[in-house]
């Protein structure tokens, strides 16, 4: 393991994840060129590997990754995929459960971006009008989309070091995710849901909540809306939507302030107001807390 790749765990937060595909390759002949969390679960890597001959195996590691070459892989196969080759600008989806056997033959340079399946929770319901647990993210081998790759380059456009360029990364990985949510999401075979809320019920709820992010909202008034007890609601809407009530709330209230931020001029204290926060030092705070830099900060980092 070389000493970038050793740093690079050694930093990870508590809540990182388990980053099989990393170790994976942390364990061959590549090289890390660079590294860095960016926040929200995301992390990011450049490898570069040299080699006339090798082997990479991955099984179930519990994560997602997105691969998007840089640079040769023209005669990289997977096992099972005879005559698929690599090259810029090729992708593939690893989902969390896949497993693969890779034959490296020539050199390469290639972006990963690694991800949990909860990153899909709520871009399935708000995106998509899905439940989280409907949607698998699909076992992709060497695809096309140019949009998804230039996404993938672009993170390389900035250093991943300080507050502002990480955060600059952050948000170009987000767009990276929901262009693949788009583009290589399936139903998941087989499925038989149990339990959680009608699906009239989910979008009713999502609704209610999207038009009243500004006000006090309460289990109590979430539950009299379905026609629930409180106990009831919460279990449900803790199946359908992937997470509690209030940290459904809560995140909805970050992502109204954030596209606020990004799109209007009003006031601090009016984006505040719009999101539901008490008063603009719970605004400051709450959102230092989910995105690592204040408000102000996060409007002059993306140019506002």
């Amino acid at each position: 393991m070389t000493a970038a790749a050793r740093s690079a765990l050694q930093t990870a937060p508590a809540d990182a994840l388990g980053h099989a595909v990393f170790r994976t390759m942390c364990g061959t002949d590549a090289q890390l060129e660079r590294f860095a969390w960016l926040g929200d679960g995301l992390a990011a890597a450049v490898w570069q590997r040299n080699t006339d001959e090798a082997e990479t195996v991955y099984s179930e590691p519990g994560h997602h990754t997105l691969s998007c070459y840089l640079y040769g892989g023209y005669r990289i196969e997977r096992k099972g995929a005879p005559g698929h080759f690599g090259g810029p600008g090729r992708l593939c989806a690893l989902p969390d459960w896949h497993e693969s056997r890779w034959y490296v033959r020539d050199p390469l340079r290639l972006v990963h971006l690694y991800f949990m399946p909860a990153q899909f929770t709520r871009r399935a319901v708000v995106e998509l009008d899905r439940e989280p647990r409907e949607l698998t993210l699909q076992d992709r081998t060497y695809f096309d989309d140019p949009q998804l790759a230039r996404q993938c380059e672009a993170l390389l456009d900035v250093p991943w070091q300080g507050a502002d360029n990480l955060l600059r990364a952050n948000e170009t990985a987000h767009a990276a995710l929901s262009s693949l949510l788009h583009g290589q999401v399936a139903v998941r075979p087989n499925l038989r849901l149990r339990g959680g809320l009608a699906p009239y019920l989910r979008r009713r709820l999502a609704d209610y909540i999207e038009a009243h992010l500004h006000e006090g909202l309460t289990l109590g008034m979430l539950a009299t809306l379905a026609n629930l007890s409180e106990f009831h609601l919460a279990r449900m809407f803790r199946v359908s939507f992937g997470m509690p009530p209030s940290a459904w709330i809560a995140a909805r209230r970050i992502d109204r302030a954030r596209q606020l931020l990004k799109m209007d001029t009003l006031p601090l204290q009016q984006v505040a107001d719009a999101c539901g926060y008490a008063d603009l030092s719970h605004f400051s705070h709450r959102f230092r807390a989910a995105v690592g830099v204040p408000p102000g900060q996060y409007r002059r980092i993306l140019g506002i």
